[in-house]
């Protein structure tokens, strides 16, 4: 076994963490929430800011291009992919969340790199208002803690 299990203050230390963020402007207010919330909980939780990168793509299919980029660059303990889908009338929704949300996975998995997936689905926009500073918050507690479980069993 790996030995004790780590306090759960531990778990969420982010002083000696790099992340990176990858936002999608497409519903920019709903994103620029979730990112701000984000970047608040990292700095809450002992990210330093210059050890934050964020960048923003068009929309959500391109979040996993450049999630593919910094985890190239082998700079980063996790990654963070904001975004906001929102229910249309036509299968674009589906094709959309579908599609990224397996590239993100993909991409965590073949990196053996975290990457905390906060790209919203919901039904309308007032669904994704309710959650935009919630979930920015939770991405940010899951990077560091998956961060710091990835770098102890490595």
């Amino acid at each position: 076994m790996f030995g004790a299990e780590k306090g759960s203050a531990d778990k969420l230390d982010g002083k000696k963490l790099s992340i990176g963020i990858v936002q999608a402007r497409f519903n920019e207010s709903v994103t620029n929430a979730l990112a701000e919330a984000c970047k608040q909980e990292l700095a809450a939780l002992g990210v330093e800011e210059k050890n934050i990168t964020h960048v923003k793509v068009p929309g959500a299919l391109e979040v996993p291009c450049a999630l593919q980029a910094l985890a190239e660059s082998d700079k980063y303990d996790a990654l963070v992919a904001l975004g906001c889908i929102i229910r249309g009338e036509t299968y674009h929704f589906e094709l959309v969340a579908n599609e990224s949300g397996a590239a993100v996975t993909r991409l965590a998995l073949d990196y053996q790199l975290p990457i905390a997936n906060a790209i919203l689905t919901t039904e309308n926009l007032e669904q994704a208002q309710v959650r935009q500073i919630d979930k920015g918050r939770d991405a940010a507690r899951v990077a560091v803690e998956m961060a710091n479980l990835v770098n102890e069993l490595a």
